[in-house]
């Protein structure tokens, strides 16, 4: 919104394109939109999209058309919280954007990539704003306590503020409502606000954190990635944010039996049946205990040796039957139950591992046009380093890793 910013120049020129603010709660959103519209000097139209519907819609639609001069800028229509539209919603809107009948202003916590359809989002431009930093909201406390036609007759001394900033998440609405509310609470002046009067009053800090909104995809992506990267810190300090956010447990025990099994596998198999024995632990002893095999699991997945190599063979095998289709299972594979079968060569000249020393013989197992394919790649770790060593002796030149 600074001089020069690409939005700052439309609004100065008197006609702004259709756009999306796209930012965490408080950040001034709908402050902004309305901003704007006095800027423009033009009708500005409000619906909510928790509350409103199609016919909603349309109605402001039509009063738009009928109350716009040729000469007058579109009329704003200001949808907040525009990701919760569904999407016959968010489709009668297109029409109205396409000719001008109004100028879409929409605001959403949640990426507009994944929860506004296309057609709309290639019609408005995209607007990203960031929570506000600290001095931001150290001001805004400052101009609250100092301009607000009630405030200012308290006398209220800021002394600290470190619980009000992490109360409020960086949320300046919350903010404001939470110095209301600790001011309310005293009925004499002066009051000198403290972290220790701000917690007492508050009790608790609930976390943000929206367990169908982005942010939840985004911390169990971390929590993933520092395993991943076996990083212990990180990992358990995504853990203990899910924690705290209230999510649910199950999500991330499920969410452990799958990096065991795709980010560790081969280099220590006993990864996935300590995950799937915190599932188990999880599902007996309930919460909040529950959290501890949670963390033994996360520390142990991060400090493990790594191997996706079960994880690519499969991926690998896939695309391989994409490609090459229904190929057909070779003669000696073949179950052979009826007599007919038999006559046919099914399971003809199939060799019985358990005849031969040591349990194995040579023998084809892939169809004859794959026969000498590699699907799976033993990587560099002490487990599959062994077992490539064996296979290797049991295969000899027939098979190559």
């Amino acid at each position: 919104m600074g001089p020069g910013a690409v939005l700052r120049k439309m609004i100065d020129a008197g006609r702004i394109s259709s756009f999306i603010l796209w930012g965490p709660p408080g950040v001034g959103k709908t402050t902004l939109a309305q901003i704007i519209a006095n800027k423009l000097e033009t009708p500005f139209y409000t619906l909510s999209a928790v509350t409103s519907g199609v016919k909603d819609v349309r109605d402001v639609i039509e009063r738009a058309k009928s109350n716009r001069f040729f000469s007058q800028a579109s009329p704003i229509l200001f949808i907040d919280e525009i990701h919760r539209f569904s999407k016959s919603q968010q489709d009668s809107l297109l029409g109205a954007v396409e000719q001008g009948t109004v100028t879409l202003i929409g605001a959403t916590t949640e990426n507009p990539s994944f929860e506004v359809i296309r057609p709309l989002l290639s019609r408005c431009q995209l607007y990203t704003l960031k929570s506000l930093e600290k001095d931001d909201l150290l001001e805004l406390l400052q101009r609250a306590i100092t301009t607000d036609t009630v405030l200012k007759e308290r006398k209220i001394e800021l002394k600290e503020t470190t619980a009000m900033l992490r109360f409020s998440g960086g949320d300046a609405r919350k903010l404001l409502n939470i110095l209301e509310l600790v001011i309310d609470s005293e009925a004499t002046d002066p009051v000198l606000i403290t972290d220790d009067m701000v917690t007492e009053r508050l009790q608790q800090n609930p976390l943000a954190y929206d367990k169908d909104g982005e942010m939840h995809y985004d911390i169990i992506s971390a929590f993933i990635k520092s395993i991943r990267g076996s990083d212990p810190d990180g990992a358990i300090y995504w853990l203990a944010r899910m924690v705290e956010g209230g999510e649910d447990p199950a999500f991330i025990a499920r969410r452990l039996v799958i990096s065991a099994s795709e980010d560790i596998g081969l280099a220590n198999p006993n990864a996935l049946l300590l995950a799937n024995a915190c599932f188990d632990t999880l599902m007996k002893v309930g919460w909040p205990e529950g959290r501890i095999p949670l963390a033994e699991a996360t520390i142990y997945l991060a400090t493990s040796p790594k191997s996706n190599s079960a994880y690519m063979a499969i991926n690998n095998a896939l695309e391989l039957v994409r490609e090459t289709g229904n190929l057909p299972v070779p003669l000696h594979l073949r179950n052979a139950p009826t007599k007919l079968m038999k006559q046919l060569g099914y399971g003809e000249k199939y060799k019985y591992a358990h005849d031969y020393p040591g349990n194995f013989v040579k023998q084809q197992f892939l169809p004859d046009e794959l026969k000498d394919r590699r699907i799976w790649e033993p990587q560099l770790n002490p487990a599959e380093q062994k077992h490539k060593e064996r296979m290797q002796q049991l295969w000899g030149e027939e098979k190559k890793w």
